[in-house]
This record gives C-alpha cells, sequence and structure tokens, in this order.
C-alpha cells in the first residue's frame, strides 16, 4: 500500500455516515489508519477526517467515494499525504514568527512548500536569502494599497498560491481580498486584543499588571482579528517581569502558536462550522 492520503468530509448529521464511508474506502483497498470524527450539536453537521493507505490512486479512491458523497450531499476532499502546502508568508519587520515557520518547514517538521516571501519593508530580507527563499518587496501605502493588493493576488495566481500566513504582517488586508480568500489567510496576534488594541500591547499589559500572555492565530475575515480561532496559547507571567521581557515572551508564544496553525491547516486538520473551527489535532 504504497499510497497514502487525507480524507476530509462534512455534511448533514444522520445515521450510517460512518458505515457508508468506511465501506466506500474498502472498496478502494484502503486500510484506515486514523479517524476522527465531531458532531456539531450547534449547526447539525458532521465531520470526519481520515487517513488511509492503499495500492489505487487518488482518482480511483475519489470514484469509489463519489457516491456516498452524493448520496450524504458531503462537502468530500480527498489529498495526498505526501503534498505539500503551497504558501506565501507575508511579514513586515519582526522576524520571531517568520523564522519559526521556515526553520519548521527546512527542518522537516512543517509539511509546507514556501516559494515567496513577501513583506512591506526590506528588513527581513536577509532572513529570506539565508533560507534560500525569493523575496519580493511591495510597499504599501494608503494611495497604492489597490495596486499592491492587485500585485498580491497576481503573486499568488503565479506561484500557485493555496494559503497566505501573515507572520506579523502589519497591514490590514481589504474586505474583498479576505472574502476572496475566506479560509486561505491565516493571521497572527496577541491575545490582549480587544482588551489591549493600539500600540505598544505588552507595554499596556504591564501597565494593568496582567498574570497571563499569549497568541491566537485565526483565519483572516473582514472583521479585523476576529476570524474563526485555529489555536492559542497562554504563558504565566508575574510582577517581576518587565515589558521589555513580555514582548520576548510573547514573541516565543506567537511563533509557535502560528506554526502549529499552520501545519494543522496543511495537515487538513482544520474545518470551519461556521464561525467556530473543528481542529483535528
Amino acid at each position: 500500500m504504497s499510497n497514502h492520503f487525507i480524507v476530509t468530509l462534512s455534511c448533514v448529521d444522520r445515521p450510517g455516515i460512518v458505515h457508508a464511508v468506511s465501506g466506500g474506502l474498502l472498496g478502494a483497498g484502503c486500510n484506515i489508519t486514523e479517524s476522527q470524527q465531531y458532531e456539531s450539536p450547534d449547526s447539525n453537521t458532521f465531520f470526519m477526517r481520515i487517513e488511509v493507505a492503499t495500492g489505487h490512486t487518488l482518482d480511483q479512491v475519489m470514484a469509489q467515494l463519489a457516491p456516498i458523497r452524493d448520496e450524504f450531499g458531503m462537502d468530500l476532499k480527498v489529498f495526498e499525504s505526501s503534498r505539500r502546502t503551497r504558501t506565501m508568508i507575508m511579514c513586515s519587520k519582526a522576524g520571531h514568527a517568520l523564522n519559526d515557520l521556515l526553520f519548521a518547514q527546512r527542518a522537516g517538521t512543517l509539511p509546507i512548500e514556501v516559494p515567496v516571501i513577501v513583506s512591506n519593508h526590506r528588513d527581513l530580507q536577509p532572513m529570506a536569502e539565508f533560507y534560500g527563499v525569493d523575496f519580493v518587496h511591495l510597499p504599501v501605502t494608503a494611495q497604492n494599497k489597490g495596486q499592491a493588493e492587485a500585485e498580491l493576488l497576481k503573486l499568488v495566481q503565479e506561484h500557485g498560491i493555496e494559503l497566505v500566513v501573515l507572520a506579523r504582517y502589519m497591514q490590514i488586508l481589504s474586505d474583498s481580498l479576505c472574502e476572496r480568500m475566506a479560509g486561505r489567510v491565516i493571521n497572527i496576534h496577541h491575545s490582549f486584543l480587544p482588551s489591549f488594541k493600539g500600540a505598544k500591547p505588552y507595554h499596556q499589559a504591564h501597565a494593568r499588571g496582567v498574570k497571563l500572555i499569549g497568541a491566537t492565530a485565526h483565519y483572516v475575515t473582514a472583521d479585523l482579528d476576529e476570524g474563526p480561532i485555529i489555536d492559542q496559547e497562554v504563558t504565566p507571567v508575574n510582577h517581576s517581569r518587565t515589558a521589555a521581557q513580555l514582548v520576548e515572551l510573547g514573541r516565543s508564544v506567537e511563533g509557535r502558536t502560528l506554526t502549529r496553525a499552520v501545519q494543522w491547516h496543511a495537515e487538513h486538520r482544520v474545518m470551519l462550522d461556521g464561525q467556530r473551527t473543528i481542529v483535528f489535532s
């Protein structure tokens, strides 16, 4: 069984789904190596992610599952397990999240392929060159924002980009761009939002004596920093920490959280349930 695939599906919950899917996979000569499922009581939607090994091709597996997909009205997809998600990373001046992503990708633990990095500044170009990734400087101003986003979409098309990751990219994407790439853009921000908005959130948190700091990775929507949450992490702090130390701790948490979220997306472990996510981690 030299071929390994990931099957994801969602549909209105009803009896017989698991039985039908398991039978279809058996008919395609598949051995199930991992299976997770969840029924959402809020939306009455059934979600499932299955990893299989088989001697059949992807097209043969899809053909076997197609009648089941149609019978249950499923949103069903089959992916090659070994295929890496083509990812564009966008950044500004802070390099911690970018470095974590590129290091994990090079180490082989993050199943993405990064053909291009886009930034509105040149500060991180040396890091891109160190990792051997093409760097595109795309300045953004109030006057050229529309043109810059048109160039961005052109790069997405030229490089066959499937996922865009905002690794501390300090520009707000337009509503039209967010809608066009819904479910394909992941952002990271400090978990103090919305309590500590604006500049220097860690300094604001320090002044208020917070006891937890953290980060949130989420899909980007037109509602700023309010998209479906993929992953979060917090770390405890106390009165002895300075504002600068909170910044450093926050950077570490941001990098880890963003990398996990990208990994789960690339491994097809994240499924949308309205404004929530189902994460088969």
